[in-house]
């Protein structure tokens, strides 16, 4: 049978593709090995975030007692529990991803796929021809690359440990590594995070970098920099023993690497077609994310520009729209709104304060930090950052950045004034909620500092 799309990978991407085709009239099909919903839904961001919820409610029970709360027991935590509740909720979202391809008129076929040919795809033994191929199979982590590395695990496998690690090593300085810490430590684990680097969080705004870090280590974890693995090794009590440039050692019961990830291309077949592939196997498009194949196309994590799910939510939609003849719609890679959920939140858009001075010939910086309302009376020493950055030329807010509680949902808010322009003039003309945190956002009046 003929498609006019065949898309490889049923993640984010590949589903927000397929619907938008199939609801439009196009002969649409799908091929998917693993999992309907991809990383997002399966090991990436939403369970993630039911354990981030998990986890904080250890702080939540302690902090209840400065409100009037006596708990009569002491809480206990079952990950088991935890993990089986993640699971039913997991296979509801496969089930209804399937209904969803299902109701578009998608043909979704189980298998690994490959490419024979620029319009022809083997899924298991069988060929499907296809007028044009969408390559959406997102991406993977990147083993460690040390004696001993079987001995760890990825983001992979770290929801489903069959026990509960009482002491974990976690290797690396981005936001997933950041978020595990603050996760497994939350849910009471003693959590070591390693970093080659000089700060985690490598990419961010220096000042929410340390301050991030600063509360982490206020929470617990364990916090080394410029700490580079050597190898890893099974003690005779069943440990893993983590050995550091210098002669440290560490031992944990589980290791948990998470030191990026790359494009998800093996075993494609592009290579064998003359796809031009970057150094990290990201698939090479141009606007219109088109590779130099005809015919052939690629979005997501795949393709390596910014990997987060509404990215390549963003990609598919103006995809199916350019495959379409209609070509307005595009992805704005600069206005993109980004969550990391560590203890406390991240929530940033726009641009560091080191980019902007890159950028811009003047800028100024409006910022606050402060102990939340709600830890006035809860005993936590847990404080809140909040951080503008202005364009002085024309007064455009071009950076936003929070640390705290909820940041995330927050930051969702303003970055629709961002997208929309918002100068510090309407920042300041805009009344305020009171109280919240939020209002700090738009009572900044004047700059810690101007450039």
């Amino acid at each position: 049978m003929g498609f006019d799309l065949f898309i490889i990978g049923a993640g984010s991407g590949g589903v927000r593709a397929a619907r938008m085709a199939g609801q439009r009239g196009l002969r649409v099909a799908v091929a998917e090995s693993a999992a309907l919903g991809g990383t997002c839904v399966n090991l990436g961001c939403i369970p993630k975030k039911l354990y981030s919820f998990a986890a904080h409610y250890a702080d939540s029970f302690e902090e209840s007692r400065g409100f009037g709360w006596s708990l009569t027991a002491q809480p206990s935590f079952d990950w088991s529990v935890l993990k089986a509740n993640r699971a039913r909720e997991i296979g509801r979202l496969n089930r209804v991803y399937g209904e969803l391809m299902t109701s578009a008129g998608v043909t979704l076929l189980r298998g690994r796929a490959r490419l024979v040919d620029a319009g022809a795809v083997e899924v298991d033994g069988v060929v499907h021809n296809a007028e044009r191929i969408v390559v959406a199979t997102g991406g993977w982590p990147v083993p460690p690359e040390v004696p001993g590395a079987e001995l760890a695990i990825s983001s992979n496998e770290i929801f489903d440990l069959p026990s509960f690690p009482k002491r974990l090593v976690v290797v690396g300085g981005g936001y997933i590594a950041c978020e595990f810490a603050s996760i497994f430590n939350g849910l009471g684990a003693a959590v070591t995070q390693l970093y080659r680097g000089e700060q985690i969080l490598r990419g961010f705004d220096r000042e929410v970098r340390d301050f991030v870090a600063g509360e982490m280590r206020k929470h617990g974890v364990d916090i080394r920099v410029e700490a580079r693995v050597l190898a890893l090794e099974k003690t005779r009590a069943g440990a893993i023993r983590v050995a550091l440039e210098g002669g440290a050692e560490i031992e944990a019961d589980t290791v948990l690497y998470a030191t990026g990830r790359r494009p998800n291309v093996a075993g494609l077949g592009l290579e064998a077609l003359g796809v031009a592939l970057a150094p990290n196997g990201a698939v090479v498009v141009d606007e219109a994310y088109r590779s130099n194949v005809p015919g052939l196309y690629a979005i997501g994590d795949v393709i390596d520009r910014v990997q987060l799910t509404p990215v390549a939510l963003a990609e598919a939609m103006a995809l199916v729209d350019s495959l379409l003849g209609q070509e307005g719609r595009r992805v704005d890679y600069m206005h993109i709104p980004t969550a990391v959920f560590t203890h406390p939140n991240i929530g940033t858009i726009g641009l560091s304060e080191e980019a902007a001075r890159a950028r811009f010939e003047r800028i100024a910086v409006y910022r606050t930090d402060f102990k939340p309302l709600r830890h006035t009376l809860s005993g936590s020493g847990e404080r809140t950052l909040m951080k503008l950055v202005v364009d002085s030329a024309n007064d455009k807010v071009v950076g936003l950045h929070m640390v705290g509680a909820d940041a995330g949902e927050t930051i969702q808010g303003f970055a629709v004034a961002m997208k929309a322009g918002a100068t510090k003039a309407v920042f300041d003309a805009t009344l305020g909620i009171h109280p919240t945190a939020a209002e700090e956002f738009v009572t900044m009046r004047a700059p810690t500092m101007a450039s």
